[in-house]
């Protein structure tokens, strides 16, 4: 699905005198099957964007379209994975991956397809487990099964892998690479993690700025799995620092 943005703000009433703008003037289009990127410092209004593009939240001003259809709320062609586990504490595991889809009444061949996913994840020996026998790395990948069962169309993720190891996160990394290329959604991942943006993306999008604005847009054709020790990633890794840096440079000169 095509997604694209014009002019995208969004604004907080914090006060009675002043207002606090998170993000203004956002435009930018993703193109169906695309790996997007949001890259950018904590708090800088990454999690606000993917929320509007969820649909959780809407712009104060400025379209957001999928499909040339407006965003006007939450939809299940598009789905969201969070910074941690969202697991309902009473379900078992097959429980919690099957929920959204029985919520919603999308039950064709739902047991084939939850099995499906708990494979793929590496977790089928776990279904009967409740959330809180998990480790944190097998709850996400629940999350991830759920997330995906459905076949939604567009996936949203919230640095959904800050909290693991890094032997859990580089693996996970790569089974939703796999996941990406096999089932051919779209996808639009937030972090800060300049290594983890060039391993999984396609396109990169800097955000930068107090109100935050798009710095930057970096396309990679590298070929998957991606490893951080050849020259071409270390050429991407440095030229993502290098305009970061130009763009902080910019913004003490304003001060």
């Amino acid at each position: 699905m095509k997604i694209k943005l014009k002019k995208v703000t969004k604004r907080y009433n914090t006060s009675a005198i002043s207002d606090h703008i998170v993000l203004k003037d956002i435009s930018f289009s993703i193109d169906d099957g695309d790996f997007v990127i949001i890259l950018g410092e904590s708090g800088c209004g990454k999690t606000t964007l993917l929320n509007l593009l969820a649909g959780l939240e809407l712009p104060t001003s400025g379209k957001i379209h999928v499909d040339g259809h407006q965003i006007r709320g939450i939809h299940p062609s598009r789905s969201m994975l969070f910074q941690q586990p969202t697991l309902i504490p009473w379900l078992n595991v097959k429980e919690n991956v099957a929920y959204g889809c029985k919520l919603r009444g999308d039950t064709k061949e739902l047991d084939y397809r939850v099995n499906q996913f708990l494979e793929l994840m590496g977790i089928a020996g776990f279904s009967d487990a409740v959330p809180n026998q998990l480790s944190l790395g097998m709850a996400q990948r629940a999350c991830l099964a759920r997330a995906l069962v459905g076949h939604p169309e567009i996936l949203l993720l919230d640095e959904p892998f800050a909290s693991l190891d890094t032997f859990t996160q580089a693996h996970i990394q790569e089974e939703l690479v796999n996941l990406w290329l096999s089932e051919q959604f779209t996808a639009v991942f937030v972090t800060h993690d300049i290594d983890e943006a060039i391993r999984l993306g396609n396109k990169i999008i800097l955000l930068a700025g107090e109100p935050a604005n798009i710095i930057d847009i970096f396309k990679i054709n590298t070929a998957y799995p991606r490893d951080r020790n050849t020259s071409e990633f270390k050429r991407i890794r440095t030229k993502i620092l290098e305009r970061f840096k130009t763009s902080y440079i910019a913004k003490r000169s304003l001060l």
